[in-house]
Formats: C-alpha cells, structure tokens, sequence
C-alpha cells in the first residue's frame, strides 16, 4: 500500500453529537426499566408476593446530530438533522446534494478538479445509495480504516476542541446550540482546519511504517 503523498484531499466529512446540553429536555427510557416493566407485566404473582420495584422514567439531555464536512480552508458544509429523524442513505445522499451546492458556492472550480471524501464505513456510507450518487458524480473516496481514530482529522483535531468548547454550557433551545455551534466555526483560524488536514499525510506514513499499528500521535 503506496501512501498518495500527493493526492490533495479535498473534502473531509464527519458527523458527531453535539455535547451541549439543552434546558428542555426530552423523557428517554433506558433499556433495562423497559425490559423489568415488560417482563413484571408477563410474570404470574401470588397475592402474597412482594411488590414489584418500578422503574422511574429518566429524563436525559437532548441532542443534536450535525453532520460537518471541512477542509483545510474550513467548514463547507454543516447539516443539522431534525429532531426524530435518523441518518439512513436516503438522507445521507440528500446532504451530499447539499454539500455539492456548497462546494460549489465556497471552492469554484473544485467540482471541476474533483472532490476526495473521508467518511467511515458506516451503513449510510457504504449503502447501494450512496455508492450510486458517488459514481454519478466521479467523487473519490478516500480510504479509512475501521476503527482508525488516528487517520480521521475529525476525530484527532475536531471532537476535542470542540467537546472542551460546549462542556458545561446549557442552552434553551435548539437553535441556541445549532448558533454556538455555528459561531464556533466561524471563529476557527485558518491554520486550524489547515493543519488538521495536513497532519493526516504524516499519519498516514507513521501508520505504514509501523506495518499498520495503531497511532496515536
């Protein structure tokens, strides 16, 4: 495996629950008081029995599933997926639609260059869906590893910052969280997606000369 020390890579794509918590929470029910109440309900008692300990319904944090996708002159595209959906291949090739429009928009002439993609191999990533929308428009993909944190710039220079930056904030409203989370984009020098891209070449040749172990810095 020849590292492509000179393949640019263009795009870079992650997606990521955002850490910020919001004031009006959503009632979640964790796995096992669900499986107690179903199983008490299913169990045949006599009248002397003691009572069954129920549950409580626990109240969690709600969250928002943005899905980022940043080069090294920054963020180009960041999709925020509504609350009760879920990211299957359908709605992934409808934010490539929109990533498409923004390349266009904030890289001219890089549609015409061709685009290099990093995402990981998960379902809506690796469905027949996706796979069709990436050949339509000759995007590349740029290989990653399973289980590979070290060789995705997203994991080793994105999440940390970010998580450090919304620790401990709370926020009203969604719209309130999607705003920081905006801002804090926005406010990113330049050198910062920059480097974070970069780094990867360097990665992956520490990766090639350990013959494939892990990296971890």
């Amino acid at each position: 495996m020849a590292l492509q020390g000179s393949k640019q890579i263009k795009v870079r794509g992650c997606q990521v629950w955002t850490v910020g918590r919001m004031r009006k929470n959503f009632p979640t029910v964790a796995l096992q008081p669900l499986l107690g109440k179903v199983c008490d309900s299913m169990t045949w008692k006599h009248p002397s029995s003691p009572v069954t300990k129920k549950f409580k319904v626990q109240r969690s944090a709600a969250k928002v599933m943005a899905t980022v996708i940043w080069d090294a002159k920054g963020v180009i595209l960041l999709d925020i997926l509504p609350q009760g959906q879920c990211i299957n291949a359908a709605r992934y090739c409808n934010t490539l639609d929109r990533l498409k429009e923004a390349i266009r928009r904030k890289r001219p002439g890089l549609l015409r260059r061709g685009v290099v993609l990093q995402h990981d191999n998960a379902t809506p990533h690796s469905a027949n869906l996706t796979q069709q929308w990436l050949q339509r428009y000759g995007w590349e993909i740029l290989p990653h590893p399973a289980h590979s944190p070290d060789l995705a710039p997203s994991d080793f220079n994105l999440f940390g910052p970010l998580k450090r930056h919304l620790g401990g904030m709370a926020f009203e409203t969604e719209d309130d969280l999607i705003s920081e989370l905006r801002n804090w984009f926005d406010n990113l020098d330049v050198d910062f997606f920059r480097v974070g891209i970069n780094s990867l070449l360097s990665r992956w040749q520490k990766c090639i000369d350990l013959h494939g172990d892990y990296v971890e810095k």
